[in-house]
């Protein structure tokens, strides 16, 4: 398998937009309910949590096996690259006219693969923000600014370094509707009772 082939396969595993598929189980176009995002937190507030951990556990596999099929096939800095191509798959996905999610959760499962122990770590951190504040975007956007100094400081390598900074930088971005939300105390909650949470 070539490097352009590992790049190609990584995007259209990004692209395959669970949340979406989700919704048209329930005959729901997520794409016009609640934040109108195409991702996880979005489904776990119009869909109810079961269904929104599914499609969050589907999109960290995403960028996970993304990575690993790369580590099989190619070498540094490939990996890297078919990381970036999965988050950007989920992003700007060829079967929703490239209007996808915001990445987090394709990210975390692509950093898995890339720097495992840093991940986890962060994976925990972003249990705990979501658990106390019941807001995903804090949960998210926190993770994305310590990320990559926990990257760093476990001496992972420099394209690893690069992305991590770089797919930050992206997540962020992507969170600034949500960041306005938050100033005005508009920003939607998560309900751990089930569905709801506006």
């Amino acid at each position: 398998m070539t490097q352009l082939t590992v790049v190609i396969v990584a995007y259209l595993l990004g692209s395959i937009p669970f949340a979406y598929l989700a919704g048209q189980t329930r005959g729901i176009d997520i794409r016009t309910v609640g934040s109108k995002n195409v991702g996880a937190s979005n489904v776990f507030r119009e869909l109810g949590r079961r269904i929104g951990i599914t499609v969050m556990a589907l999109d960290i596999a995403k960028g996970l096996i993304a990575v690993v099929i790369a580590n099989v096939y190619t070498a540094s800095p490939w990996p890297v690259v078919a990381a970036a191509a999965a988050i950007l798959g989920h992003v700007f996905p060829v079967w929703l006219r490239f209007k996808g999610g915001k990445g987090v959760a394709v990210a975390g499962g692509a950093m898995i693969g890339l720097a495992t122990i840093p991940a986890v770590i962060v994976l925990v951190v972003w249990v705990v923000i979501v658990g106390l504040s019941r807001y995903v975007s804090v949960g998210s956007i926190a993770c994305a600014a310590i990320f990559p100094f926990l990257v760093l400081a476990f001496g992972a390598s420099w394209p690893t370094v690069v992305f991590a900074f770089l797919a930050a930088i992206m997540v962020i971005v992507r969170h600034r509707t949500n960041i306005v939300r938050l100033r005005h105390g508009e920003e939607a909650r998560l309900s751990f009772g089930g569905r709801g949470g506006g």
